[in-house]
């Protein structure tokens, strides 16, 4: 197993090469991947303090990250921090995040590279966010003796861990110090295959959002668009999203203001869905608040600001459930709406425990929506 997963590292590192060629974020893991070993070793030149390495594949894993990150800054003030992003989409938005001393791509999972990185960096402490399972990383931090932390964890059935052949994947689990679970269930999994060293927290999203909530950004553009009127903050929407979202806006008859955020604001989309809906539609780079209040859709054509945006709305929808799974659905149930998402939410507990307490909806389509969306509207 462990040669055939060195070759599937391999194969995929190649074939992201030939996809930079065509696609931008290839392009983007590639070139942030050039010279890597040379710039680290550059960067960590000198320091003789005792470093804690962070890494988080994306940025929906940063945001678990973070609360805990900061907090040991706060604690352990002597301490450098690291952080690694694996995906382009954590590391290009935060790569100029001031709590951290130092962050990076981190290098592909190879066995020389996990010996070179632990080398360069001599991590006093780890910690992995949610899901990042790196099989040579933690074996070498294992054989170093690097106390290694998972938080924010949660397991499933199904996973490879708790398969009769999966011994493997659960060898990764070991080379853990302790891991920190968002619920019982995980921990009952991890107890059946010999893992006890396990604490129940919760997610440490969670604090992320309170802490949002407490320090968000007033925004007066938003404030004037809405003008009084029920609205719709549609949030990190893809394609699939936008199948189901469109139609319902284009075919919804009574008054909703609408904020519409996509996941990737490449200008093709931009303008799918000015040419797609029906309305007036106005990109929040051009508004003025005279502008925005005549407006009946509000498209956002910037990052960072989607998180603050949902406490002006009274109605979420969170994107991401029609492909590999929901976004950050904690960011607008913080502020007290009622949010919808697609079907693919199951590896997310946090949306089990929403629909449960029937604050959070899940549509397969347009008309699921609208039916679900319409007895919320009528209902003050």
């Amino acid at each position: 197993m462990r040669i055939l997963y060195s070759c599937g590292i391999f194969l995929y590192g190649q074939l992201l090469r030939l996809a930079a060629l065509r696609n931008p974020k290839a392009r983007q893991w590639v070139a942030g991947r050039r010279n890597l070993f040379k710039r680290l070793e550059n960067a960590l030149q000198g320091n003789t303090a005792p470093l804690a390495w962070f890494h988080c594949a994306s940025l929906g894993e940063f945001e678990q990250a973070r609360p805990v990150l900061e907090q040991f800054r706060q604690t352990h003030a002597h301490y450098r921090i690291l952080l690694t992003f694996f995906s382009p989409s954590g590391y290009e938005v935060r790569k100029n995040y001031d709590h951290a001393d130092w962050v990076f791509y981190l290098p592909l999972d190879t066995a020389a590279n996990a010996r070179r990185f632990v080398a360069t960096v001599r991590p006093a402490l780890a910690f992995f966010a949610k899901y990042e399972f790196w099989h040579h990383y933690l074996a070498e931090l294992r054989r170093q003796a690097v106390p290694t932390f998972l938080f924010s964890a949660i397991f499933r059935q199904n996973q490879p861990f708790f398969k009769p052949w999966g011994g493997f994947f659960r060898n990764m689990l070991r080379c853990f110090t302790h891991i920190f679970v968002q619920n019982e269930a995980s921990a009952q999994l991890l107890a059946g295959i010999g893992i006890r060293t396990v604490t129940v927290a919760g997610d440490t999203r969670i604090d992320r959002v309170s802490r949002i909530a407490q320090t968000k950004l007033d925004l007066p553009l938003v404030s004037a668009f809405r003008s009084h009127q029920p609205l719709l903050v549609v949030g990190s929407t893809w394609p699939g999203d936008l199948a189901v979202v469109l139609p319902f806006v284009s075919g919804f008859a009574q008054p909703l203001k609408v904020v519409l955020a996509p996941h990737e604001i490449s200008e093709e989309t931009l303008r799918y869905i000015e040419q797609t809906l029906p309305k007036r539609i106005l990109r929040y780079s051009v508004a003025t608040e005279t502008t925005a209040a005549r407006a009946d859709v509000l498209l956002v054509d910037n990052v960072g600001l989607l998180a603050s945006m949902y406490q002006y709305g009274d109605f979420a929808y969170v994107g991401g459930g029609f492909i590999d799974g929901i976004h950050n659905i904690l960011e607008p149930a913080v502020f007290g709406m009622p949010v919808f998402f697609g079907p693919n939410y199951h590896k997310f507990q946090e949306a089990h425990d929403l629909i449960a307490l029937g604050v959070a909806h899940s549509v397969k389509d347009a008309a699921s929506l609208a039916s679900a969306f319409e007895s919320l509207y009528a209902d003050e």
